[in-house]
């Protein structure tokens, strides 16, 4: 994200190396912009040998396959962020069992620099396409549809092969 006036002063920022880096840096206070890694998280549940995933509604890969996730929102617990987000997209409350990986990489401008990873199981709910979906359902690893991400790709990969 471009930093053109200090948050501190209102002053015009410069770019200047600090640190090892380019950064906006304000010529009048002296006010250094580091910018924050944006962090997500997700669920993987796994219901009679089939993984739940969520058809993306909007962009970027949108009508491609993702697990259930999303931000987490500044103060909230990963765990809760990714429960959340499963009952928000599916209608399903999943309870987090345990945290299986945590993969950075930002794919996109908008994404997620970390997706925080969690194994959950299903403890109520209606499955129907909600929020960020349009259509939800459970796959067997020989038919996963089209994955939006790398992220995705890579822990259902670990899935499919017995490593979670």
């Amino acid at each position: 994200m471009e930093i053109n006036f200090c948050v501190e002063c209102g002053a015009k920022m410069e770019r200047r190396e600090k640190y090892g880096k380019l950064r906006p840096l304000c010529p009048s206070c002296g006010h250094i912009h580091f910018d924050d890694p944006k962090v997500a998280a997700a669920v993987v549940v796994e219901h009679d040998g089939k993984i739940l995933l969520t058809r993306r509604v909007n962009d970027p890969q949108r009508g491609l396959w993702t697990v259930p996730g999303g931000f987490v929102d500044a103060g909230e617990d990963p765990k809760e962020a990714a429960v959340r987000e499963c009952e928000e997209e599916t209608g399903l409350k999943v309870e987090v069992t345990e945290l299986l990986d945590v993969i950075a990489g930002r794919e996109h401008t908008r994404g997620a620099s970390f997706v925080i990873f969690y194994r959950g199981r299903v403890i109520s709910g209606t499955l129907a396409a909600h929020d960020d979906a349009d259509d939800v359902g459970f796959f067997a690893k020989g038919e996963l549809p089209v994955l939006a991400f790398e992220t995705t790709k890579k822990i259902l990969e670990l899935w499919k092969n017995k490593n979670l």
